[in-house]
């Protein structure tokens, strides 16, 4: 299956998507503080999407393919703040659905093959699912892990600068996902850390919480490349200060840690 986007098409969708996020700017400065926020992200895992897939000695063709997933992978995100104030899908609408309207609405896939379109669209709406499909195929599986390790990845530098800022006096509702300030800690949080599962969404009640969550996502991690860059930029350890007046149990961290190095060596 030919899968191929040629350089003067990714332009094209670059080109696309710079006007498109530059169309939410000056509406309030909320809006626009957030919709730089996305547009840094975007960038930054077509970045990351890169790093990985070089990690695996992806082909030209193939590297295009994965940064034109990253590319839109949360252009749902822009629409979702404007119409809803938040980037919160439970109080909003999924983001990854919005995105794939966006795209259709738009036509903005229309001027490459429709197979190639078909998984795109199906790499977004996996990007933010708890797990992926098993009965999906290989090609569109492998494009969704290395969105998905990307995505985290960047996420991962969004969160520990704010999290420093916050120390600070920052305050950012949109990235704490409007969840209360407080010391408590869910224990269904805890507990799915311990059984080195995911956090389920629905057991986040607390920043804190949030927080144990994004320590829990090192469970859903495919490359090697990632949990290196994990590692190196410290991302476990500076989510882990930002919680110490907590008291939390520091089994927790031991356990993210203790899978991090496995996953490197």
């Amino acid at each position: 299956m030919n899968l191929a986007i040629n350089q003067t098409e990714f332009q094209k969708f670059k080109n696309w998507f710079s006007g498109y996020a530059f169309s939410f700017k000056g509406y309030d400065s909320a809006l626009t503080e957030n919709t730089n926020l996305k547009e840094k992200h975007t960038y930054k895992v077509c970045e990351a999407i890169l790093d990985i897939g070089k990690s695996i000695f992806l082909n030209e063709e193939e590297l295009i393919l994965a940064e034109t997933v990253a590319l839109f992978h949360d252009v749902g995100r822009f629409e979702q703040y404007k119409r809803f104030g938040t980037f919160m899908d439970s109080k909003s609408v999924n983001h990854s659905e919005l995105g794939i309207e966006v795209l259709v609405r738009e036509k903005v896939l229309d001027i490459i093959a429709s197979e190639t379109k078909d998984l795109i669209i199906k790499a977004i709406r996996y990007h933010n699912q708890a797990r992926l499909p098993e009965s999906e195929n290989e090609e569109c599986l492998l494009f969704s892990r290395l969105v998905r390790d990307a995505d985290k990845l960047d996420i991962y530098r969004v969160v520990s600068e704010y999290y420093a800022e916050q120390k600070q006096g920052r305050k950012n509702k949109a990235i704490e996902l409007d969840l209360p300030d407080t010391q408590s800690v869910s224990d269904e949080v805890v507990m799915a850390v311990i059984n080195r599962k995911i956090v389920s969404f629905k057991d986040v009640k607390s920043l804190n919480d949030f927080k144990i969550l994004q320590l829990a996502w090192i469970y859903d991690i495919n490359f090697s490349f990632t949990s290196r860059r994990i590692k190196n930029e410290k991302y476990l350890d500076k989510i882990w200060d930002s919680m110490k007046e907590a008291s939390i149990d520091p089994y927790i961290f031991l356990l993210v840690s203790e899978h991090i190095n496995k996953n490197i060596s």
